[in-house]
């Protein structure tokens, strides 16, 4: 039985099922769109994954079969997005907790169906990867109703899509489909609805069973290559893989391989 986690709100439901953590936005009856409850909750969750040592994998999904995330609740915008004040100290949370996804520990996976829209979408790209059900749809409203869209989020579109098609995206703030995503590189693979739960789940698993390690010594240096930051960041990400390769973990590997069967990593 999986292990359920308090984070101390009804909407946002966490638990830990083996090496995989599980998230799931729990609001279909507002196709799950994220209320500054959710947001604090979300960003002291993956906070407490990345610290949990049996966790290997991330898992985030909305509940029901409507929607993963519609975006941000905007009923809630009045009290909380009316003045420039409100609006920085919203932002403050909701870029922080996406950030803390980008920057787990942990590699993440956003097991997409229905709606990902706006704040959804954002979640969605500052995961490792995206699969998505044949009835997903993607957009970013921002146009449509007026509001910013800070660069830091603009950022992970364009790492994944380029410059053209994020303008498209954003300037005409429609809808696309689940085809359109894929061809522009939103999303990683497209599954039928009916196998989506059961493909992320043996994703995950495989995931789970490589060495954790080497997983985040590739996953840090494609986040940095991207950046560029000079001779500190080479030499960080150079001793991430030193570290790969004097771990037990890259002798359990090598013996596993001679003795044809499958390494059990321990992350050391």
């Amino acid at each position: 039985m999986p292990n359920i986690i308090d984070t101390g709100t009804d909407k946002l439901i966490a638990s830990i099922d083996g090496a995989i953590g599980r998230i799931i936005f729990n609001k279909p009856d507002k196709h799950n769109a994220v209320c500054m409850q959710m947001w604090k909750a979300l960003g002291s969750t993956i906070e407490y994954f990345g610290n949990n040592d049996s966790i290997r994998v991330i898992i985030l999904s909305g509940s029901g079969e409507r929607s993963f995330v519609s975006g941000a609740d905007i009923s809630e915008f009045d009290q909380s997005r009316s003045t420039n004040e409100d609006v920085t100290k919203y932002d403050e949370v909701a870029e922080g907790a996406t950030q803390k996804i980008y920057e787990s520990s942990k590699p993440t996976l956003a097991m997409i169906q229905g709606y990902c829209i706006g704040g959804g979408l954002g979640i969605a790209v500052a995961c490792d990867i995206r699969i998505a059900s044949e009835n997903s749809t993607f957009a970013i409203p921002a146009a449509k109703l007026g509001l910013g869209y800070r660069s830091r989020n603009l950022e992970r579109v364009i790492n994944l899509v380029g410059p053209s098609f994020a303008r498209e995206i954003l300037i005409t703030a429609r809808q696309f489909n689940v085809k359109e995503a894929a061809e522009m590189g939103l999303v990683n693979r497209v599954i039928k609805p009916s196998e989506l739960r059961s493909y992320c789940e043996n994703y995950a698993n495989i995931i789970a069973s490589n060495a954790p390690m080497t997983i985040f010594a590739a996953r840090t240096a494609v986040r940095e290559i991207k950046n560029d930051r000079g001779k500190d960041t080479q030499d960080y990400l150079d001793d991430l893989v030193n570290k790969c390769f004097s771990s037990n973990d890259y002798a359990e590997g090598r013996k596993a391989f001679q003795q044809k069967r499958k390494p059990l990593f321990k992350g050391k």
